[in-house]
């Protein structure tokens, strides 16, 4: 009897060599891999030893499952235990150098590394490529058309829109005047910047803040009266506002209600420059909550820092500017709210506040 290759034995010793064949390739592909992993992790412990490190587990480093509280509070960890740079283990042989002293920091941004394109990659299809992933000479092009946009003599026009919708939100919180539980700002605070960014970047008619208060049926009727004599009050005033009574359960410590009194568009804006004390506010909460909380960079070339500590090629640093502004070293008790480290007077290292970064981006 003949034998043919179509026979049923013959299929499946060839279905099995060729799974055979997948299984070794897969194997050597699994063992290459791990080689290569355990090099390139023997090589970053060998370059980064003196940066110093907390214990991390091999292969998922310094990975928390907490909130960003817990990650701000290991960042402030390192920070009091380990000088100027640390490591953070990401996860098995990717690693990144944290930078919070500001010679660290003055460095790095005053050369011209790309940003750590594994790091923002991920926020291009939120917000597009435009200036915060741009690099080089595309970032700078575009800076420099926008820089004009942000002209003090530019803005100034906007500062009556924002203080209406401020004045919008104070008008609300007088309507609340009288409740017995504590009133969270956020939600208000929030409604007011949306509210401001409508009208000054899209040129919105409306108003964020009355279109939702309107929406809610049992305080329709009460926004509708607190409108309703805002024209007579913006003649009498020459100014989208009026003195504001107000207090609730968080200032009932006060004897009296408090008063927010603007005097008159005119004056309020040649005023603005004149506002130290509310400059120093708002500089220490941005010392406290940075808008950016920290800028990576991939170095294009090895760095050599001002201690002697160098860094190779190719390495990713964070500057960490949460770091940076709790740094105890530069701001003695960091975690005080504490308005006067910013008085005209005083003096401190140039590349210690650094609210939006540096440098070329």
């Amino acid at each position: 009897m003949g034998f043919s290759i179509f026979s049923p034995s013959r299929s499946l010793d060839g279905v099995s060599g060729f799974f055979q064949v997948v299984f070794l390739l897969s194997l050597f592909l699994v063992l290459f891999k791990a080689v290569q992993f355990y090099l390139r992790r023997q090589w970053l412990l060998k370059t980064l030893q003196k940066f110093p490190s907390t214990p991390s587990h091999w292969l998922w480093g310094h990975h928390q499952k907490g909130q960003h509280e817990e990650e701000r509070q290991q960042i402030l960890s390192w920070v009091e235990k380990f000088p100027s740079a640390c490591l953070q283990w990401l996860s098995g042989s990717r690693v990144r150098v944290l930078l919070y002293d500001p010679d660290y920091v003055k460095v790095i941004l005053g050369r011209s590394d790309p940003k750590a394109s594994g790091i923002y990659q991920f926020l291009k299809p939120w917000i597009g490529y435009g200036l915060l992933l741009l690099n080089g000479k595309k970032w700078f092009l575009h800076r420099r058309m926008l820089t004009p946009a942000f002209h003090y003599d530019i803005l100034k026009p906007y500062i009556r829109i924002m203080a209406d919708s401020v004045n919008t939100m104070l008008e609300k919180w007088e309507k609340l005047d009288g409740q017995d539980h504590s009133l969270d700002v956020f939600h208000y605070i929030s409604m007011m910047t949306l509210d401001t960014v409508m009208k000054c970047a899209f040129s919105y008619q409306g108003s964020v803040q009355l279109d939702e208060w309107s929406d809610q049926d049992e305080e329709s009727s009460a926004s509708e009266q607190g409108r309703a004599g805002e024209t007579q009050e913006e003649e009498a005033l020459g100014f989208l506002g009026h003195p504001l009574a107000f207090q609730s359960e968080w200032s009932s410590g006060m004897s009296t209600p408090v008063l927010c009194d603007f005097s008159g568009w005119p004056f309020f804006r040649e005023h603005l420059d004149q506002m130290p004390y509310t400059t120093m506010c708002i500089k220490e909460a941005m010392r406290l909550y940075p808008p950016v909380p920290g800028v990576s960079r991939e170095l294009n070339t090895p760095v050599t820092f001002p201690d002697g500590r160098s860094l190779p090629k190719g390495i990713t640093v964070t500057i960490s500017i949460y770091g940076l502004h709790h740094n105890p070293r530069f701001w003695p008790n960091p975690k005080v709210f504490d308005p006067s480290r910013f008085a005209p007077d005083s003096s401190r290292h140039s590349y210690a506040f650094l609210p939006f970064s540096g440098g070329a981006r």
